[in-house]
């Protein structure tokens, strides 16, 4: 093992996913507490746009503490070269999770109803699309995003992680971590697919870069749509029923094609080691505690 890999630990990936989401709630009760100030609303631009910048402000900061006081470097934990093949990859993956998988989230939706939750409508998220202020809201809510969180997720935990714990376990712990760190209920289930899609490609192609991509082309394509009108007011596609239906087919295709090139791929996955997994939870429980709290809470405050 060389140095750089002796100093990666899943210890270290919980931690920083504590602090990170420590640092994130307190950089969101900053934005909330500027924006009363400003008299805001939850519903303008500036409060949509300062809330958007909370979360990768956060992870700029979190990241940056942790990987001083570990003496992690960049390159250590986000590598970013790899095989071509792995952008057309991820090319078909993220076809079929936008346009396929995503589909869970209407039947998770259905599911929590049961327990009382009233979802938002998708268009309260997004700040004013016309004309050029798309470019701001791709920027804030597709760039920035798309670097922090990769970066954070299948970079410093997803490097650190399975360095102890085996690259199959911190696939399946950087979804988990993902998708608490969204705090939305009824997109939990996608996200942690997302989360561990991302995170398996990353770990085949060595590289952060795939993931960047299936990131931002996600958080950009939901942004272009609706500014285009092709969605709802809910993100559903405004097409005919029976183009819709092609349109999931061929993407649930897509995905299953990429998943199985990926899975194919003959790079080895490492085995982890005893305890590398707890090591994690332990160092992770206060960030994994804190998300789940605000998830709960999601139910009950809108």
């Amino acid at each position: 093992m060389n140095e750089a890999n002796s100093k990666l630990n899943p210890a270290t990936a919980g931690l920083t996913f504590s602090v990170n989401a420590v640092v994130y709630i307190f950089m969101s009760l900053i934005v909330s507490l500027i924006a009363r100030g400003a008299g805001m609303g939850a519903d303008t631009d500036g409060y949509i746009y300062l809330s958007y910048l909370a979360a990768p402000v956060a992870l700029a900061v979190g990241c940056s503490l942790m990987m001083v006081l570990c003496k992690q470097k960049i390159r250590d934990v986000a590598p970013v070269k790899c095989g071509l093949k792995y952008y057309a990859i991820a090319a078909l993956l993220i076809f079929g999770l936008l346009f396929a998988v995503s589909e869970l989230n209407i039947l998770t939706l259905e599911l929590l109803k049961f327990f009382g939750y009233t979802p938002r409508e998708q268009s309260s998220y997004l700040p004013d699309l016309h004309g050029g202020l798309i470019v701001p809201a791709l920027l804030v809510i597709a760039v920035l995003p798309a670097v922090m969180e990769e970066f954070l997720f299948r970079g410093v935990i997803l490097s650190n992680t399975r360095a102890g714990a085996g690259d199959i376990s911190a696939v399946f712990i950087v979804g988990l971590c993902f998708a608490l760190f969204h705090a939305s209920p009824e997109q939990t289930i996608y996200q942690f697919i997302c989360g561990c899609v991302f995170a398996f490609i990353a770990v085949r192609s060595g590289s952060v870069l795939p993931g960047v991509l299936m990131h931002f082309v996600n958080n950009a394509l939901i942004i272009i749509l609706y500014a285009c009108g092709a969605t709802d007011v809910n993100g559903n596609l405004a097409i005919p029923v029976a183009a819709d239906i092609a349109v999931t087919v061929v993407a649930a295709l897509a995905f299953i094609g990429g998943m199985v090139w990926l899975i194919l791929d003959k790079k080895p996955l490492s085995k982890g080691e005893k305890g590398g997994v707890k090591s994690f939870f332990i160092t992770a429980s206060v960030g994994i505690a804190i998300l789940a709290v605000i998830w709960i809470l999601s139910f009950f405050v809108r």
